[in-house]
């Protein structure tokens, strides 16, 4: 007996179900992620410039895809990822507005930002930092369909130190140049997730940390500037003739500093400086004190007095009380000296 079989016609209904359940599946456990920076580095900070400081570091986030994907090559759709860079606060800081860096007690302000606009808008952080939950967002395509792979995806971290009294008021430690930092071990992490159609939200995704420093060398500097000691017109030299006249003094905080001044241009004796005219053999004898008729002001040397001070950061006038003893009196004329003030610190 002959038995008849019957051809049933396919089910069209299956395949297209089957397609969309595939096409949404996520990758396999085995893709990964991992992201490294590389340390971003301020170098030699002034504390006293009139000007913001930046720097950058260098990061990259590897993604790779295992062997024999899961999705159909007959769908012809690539795997992709996406990736969340988080910065957290770090070591020395409490918040991201700003984040600083740290030497003791002491603190520097600066911040970390994603792209050089350094706007607040821009500021740096992720999902856990308080106030700021600002990550970068990168992605990606796997490189082959079947096979996987991996793919590289750099990005950039710039940080800022603005100038400012807050800038003005880090100090240096024992007189030396002195190293802020702030560690990013375990604060700084990633959050990615894979998918073929429709991109995750990356913090569903898995997580991985990387590790970063930030660090400033914090200087001792100063700066010196000088209004002149301007005796006015005078007739016969028969009785003493005082003026002042000061220096602008700015050095690191906590930076100690000494300030000498030397002969003149006329005579390189500081115990005997002489001013004299344009031209001619006249000269009028003077001397350079720190307070009225104290000791002379000079390098140090033999009786000669010196200034010293600390700085705070901001600009100090110094007062230098200048006097013309009573002396044979030249011929008339304008009669001048140059004295070279040098701060040591």
């Amino acid at each position: 007996m002959k038995r008849a079989h019957r051809l049933r016609p396919p089910n069209r209904l299956a395949l297209p179900a089957l397609l969309l359940l595939l096409a949404a599946a996520p990758a396999a456990h085995a893709d990964l992620c991992s992201a490294s920076l590389s340390n971003l580095n301020f170098g030699n900070v002034s504390p006293i410039t009139g000007s913001d400081i930046y720097a950058s570091a260098s990061g990259n986030v590897s993604c790779s895809w295992s062997l024999l994907n899961p999705t159909p090559p007959f769908l012809l759709l690539l795997p992709k990822v996406t990736v969340c860079v988080n910065i957290g606060l770090g070591s020395n800081s409490s918040a991201t507005t700003p984040r600083t860096l740290g030497n003791g007690a002491n603190r520097l302000q600066y911040n970390l930002y994603r792209d050089a606009t350094y706007s607040a808008a821009a500021i740096f952080g992720g999902p856990a930092t308080p106030a700021t939950p600002t990550p970068l967002t990168v992605g990606g395509t796997s490189p082959n369909l079947i096979t996987g792979g991996t793919i590289n995806i750099p990005f950039t971290v710039y940080g800022k130190i603005p100038a400012g009294a807050a800038l003005a008021a880090v100090p240096t430690s024992s007189d030396s140049d002195t190293v802020y930092t702030s560690s990013f071990a375990g604060n700084a992490t990633i959050n990615y997730a894979f998918y073929n159609l429709v991109a995750p939200a990356c913090t569903a995704g898995s997580s991985a940390s990387f590790t970063f420093q930030v660090n400033a060398t914090v200087i001792n500097d100063c700066t010196i500037s000088a209004a002149p000691v301007n005796f006015g017109s005078n007739g016969v030299l028969n009785g003493t003739v005082r003026a002042t006249g000061s220096l602008s003094v700015r050095c690191t905080n906590n930076n100690a500093y000494r300030i000498t001044l030397n002969g003149g241009s006329v005579a390189s004796d500081v115990t005997a400086r002489k001013m004299k005219p344009a031209s001619g053999s006249g000269r009028i004898a003077y001397r350079l004190s720190q307070t009225l008729d104290g000791p002379i002001w000079g390098d140090g040397t033999g009786s000669t007095a010196v200034h010293t001070g600390t700085g705070t950061g901001n600009t100090t006038g110094v007062t230098i009380y200048g006097m013309v003893p009573a002396q044979t009196t030249p011929a008339p004329g304008d009669y001048s000296d140059t004295v070279q003030a040098t701060i040591a610190f």
